[in-house]
């Protein structure tokens, strides 16, 4: 017998005045995708755009409390062993036919759990989705798995898949990763590349009466300056992630056309980091990490680069997962002479010309800012006599070298720890999240017996305070080893016409929201 959980009664968010129907949204969007699926990846620009189309099973309000989405209702058993879904009836994808438990169980089995770059941990206890009728979903858990329903909670994370178009396919070749067919308030219309990405006003939404505005235009802009001039202009009504340089937020912020919203990202809790190779040579001995970490002035590059939009980090699970983030850890302030006395007795000794080695630097290319970043890390490090080359390339080359080939040395980005550590920050320490293709896990090959067993415990431990342990263990063991180096907590930002309400009603805000609520004041 099933006992019943809390269903998700918490208040609805208060929507500003009454909606007015109509009009284009025009978006800022830099870089283009390669597709929009991020079920299989979890770009955050792929979610702006697949979150419109595609939803999740629940959404999570921006008090972090699940809410219904294409399920009304749920249920958890006592063991935390299984999960029952009551779905929405009448829902329809967007080629009219029924989503049904099918999807459900389809999306979780073959899409989440083999293919989506967190599902190896966050689905990893799922052993199977029964579906007794076509709008009741079963998740049955060999273990009990705290995690997976915040999982299930974001359009971006957890984006139901249509069986129907997906079975018996390469997933990652079906031609609907870019043009998805879901069950969300706008549809797919055009993708010109280069230039702009459609979506229309799905007629037959569940939701009756929304969506409210009439399209969505995905505008792609890679010049950031372009990008202000284009929020400044009207000529664009949002962008997130930290849409322009940070060093013209000055003016942003003073221009009453445009709004600031700095909320909407706390389901992600991003965080930048340096991922480093431990495949080779120096950078497999770990006093050359811990060297390279003495050498990065966090506070500097915060101030510099990111114009104290973060914070430095301590820790590879930020301070905003309250829970769990421990500053008891080994700690790596700013210090050269540590620095090269490590490097010493590594036996990478200085030569004449200062030089100890040459590593290569990749930086996700996302933008001035990340430029930048990278730019920071190569003069910080040649202080202590590693000659760091940056290269330059686009997004799919950089997932390529990075997540397929392991063509690296070292490269820095940013990852979203989320609100739980087992969906975000397992699958850079957890050896058996290594998959040759996925990316955003653990592209360095790193591997500890007590990193996974410390994770892996805290996969399915129960008692809060025990777990609790196992993740202030877990960033012990990593902020001893340094398979990756946390640089910052990142403070991303929403850029948005004064004109444009209910963009943000979500943890997960633009990345994850759907837009049904949006409209624009005429």
């Amino acid at each position: 017998m099933i006992a019943a959980l809390a269903l998700a009664t918490g208040p609805s968010p208060v929507l500003a005045q009454t909606p007015v129907n109509g009009g284009t949204l025009t978006f800022a969007l830099s870089p283009e995708p390669p597709f929009v699926l991020t079920s299989i990846n979890t770009t955050l620009q792929m979610g702006m755009v697949g979150s419109k189309m595609m939803e999740s099973l629940l959404k999570l309000d921006t008090e972090l409390k699940p809410q219904p989405l294409l399920a009304q209702s749920w249920e958890i058993s006592p063991d935390g062993k299984s999960y029952s879904f009551k779905l929405r009836p009448g829902v329809k994808w967007h080629d009219g036919k029924d989503f049904t438990s099918a999807d459900v169980k389809f999306t979780v089995m073959e899409v989440l759990k083999k293919l989506h770059p967190r599902g190896r941990s966050a689905f990893a206890k799922v052993i199977d989705v029964e579906t007794p009728d076509p709008l009741t979903a079963i998740i049955k858990l060999s273990d009990p798995a705290p995690p997976m329903l915040v999982a299930l909670a974001s359009s971006y994370e957890s984006p139901m898949t249509p069986k129907h178009i997906f079975e018996g396919t390469d997933i990652a070749a079906n031609p609907a990763v870019s043009k998805p067919i879901g069950t969300g308030p706008f549809m797919f219309k055009e993708w010109q590349k280069g230039s702009f990405i459609l979506l229309e006003k799905n007629p037959n939404y569940w939701d009756a009466g929304k969506p409210h505005l009439d399209r969505i235009v995905f505008r792609i802009i890679n010049d950031a300056s372009a990008r202000a001039a284009g929020l400044e202009s009207g000529e664009l009504q949002i962008g997130g992630l930290s849409p322009i340089p940070l060093t013209d937020m000055v003016r942003i912020e003073k221009n009453p056309a445009l709004a600031i919203e700095t909320r909407g990202y706390a389901y992600m809790s991003p965080f930048m980091l340096m991922e480093v190779n431990t495949r080779k040579p120096p950078l497999n001995d770990v006093r050359v990490r811990q060297a390279m970490a003495f050498a990065i002035d966090r506070d500097r590059m915060t101030k510099l680069v990111w114009m104290n939009y973060g914070k430095p980090a301590v820790s590879p699970i930020p301070s905003p997962v309250v829970t769990f983030h421990s500053t008891d850890v080994p700690k790596y302030d700013y210090d050269v002479e540590k620095a090269k006395k490590l490097l010493d007795e590594a036996g990478y000794k200085a030569g004449p010309d200062g030089k100890r080695f040459k590593i290569t630097h990749d930086f996700i290319p996302l933008g001035s800012d990340y430029q930048r970043t990278g730019e920071f890390i190569k003069q910080q490090l040649g202080r202590v006599g590693i000659d760091v080359e940056i290269r330059s390339q686009d997004l799919p080359s950089f997932f390529r070298r990075v997540y397929t080939d392991y063509d690296f040395d070292t490269t820095s980005l940013y990852y979203g720890a989320f609100a739980d550590p087992t969906q975000g920050v397992q699958r850079l320490f957890w050896s058996k999240s290594i998959q040759k293709g996925v990316v955003y896990t653990n592209p360095g090959d790193y591997r500890s017996e007590a990193m996974d067993k410390a994770l892996e415990g805290a996969q399915t431990e129960n008692d809060p305070v025990k777990r609790k342990a196992l993740y202030l263990e877990m960033q012990r063991i990593a902020m001893t080893d340094l398979p990756i180096i946390p640089l910052m907590e990142t403070r991303f930002i929403t850029i948005a016409s004064a004109k444009l309400k209910n963009h943000t009603l979500t943890a997960d805000g633009i990345i994850g929201g759907n837009f049904a609520d949006a409209w624009l004041e005429k």
